[in-house]
């Protein structure tokens, strides 16, 4: 049997993503015997509203100093999470002006952008 999947409402966002000067090696991370490895699973609907965590970002945090403080920049204007394994960094914003408002403040030693959040995939049109 498959699964049963249902569509999942988001909200339209606007992302700041902030690029750190560093490589992060995910094979590395993921051999870290630091790494929690018994986090429950969760399902899309609560990742969705927020109940989730990037277990891989204290690690990458701990070992890259530059991760560290573009996750500390950002979190003074909303949630600031790493991607996957790192090492963008990225804060959700209601407003195409509110994400811009934040990134004209980014200091001249951080590299970041704006992004449009997507409430389909690109190609549902093109295959549905």
């Amino acid at each position: 049997m498959g699964e049963i999947l249902s569509p999942v409402n988001v909200p339209p966002a606007w992302y700041v993503v902030l690029m750190p000067p560093v490589q992060v090696p995910t094979a590395s991370i993921f051999a870290a015997p630091e790494l929690t490895r018994n986090t429950p699973a969760l399902k899309i609907a609560r990742f969705s509203a927020g109940m989730g965590r990037n277990d891989l970002q204290p690690v990458v945090v701990s070992r890259y100093p530059e991760v560290a403080r573009s996750i500390e920049w950002l979190a003074q204007f909303g949630a600031a999470q790493m991607t996957g394994s790192g090492a963008c960094i990225f804060a959700a914003f209601e407003t195409e002006e509110a994400a811009w408002g934040v990134l004209r403040q980014l200091p001249e030693t951080m590299q970041g952008f704006v992004a449009q959040g997507l409430d389909r995939h690109p190609l549902f049109e093109c295959c549905a």
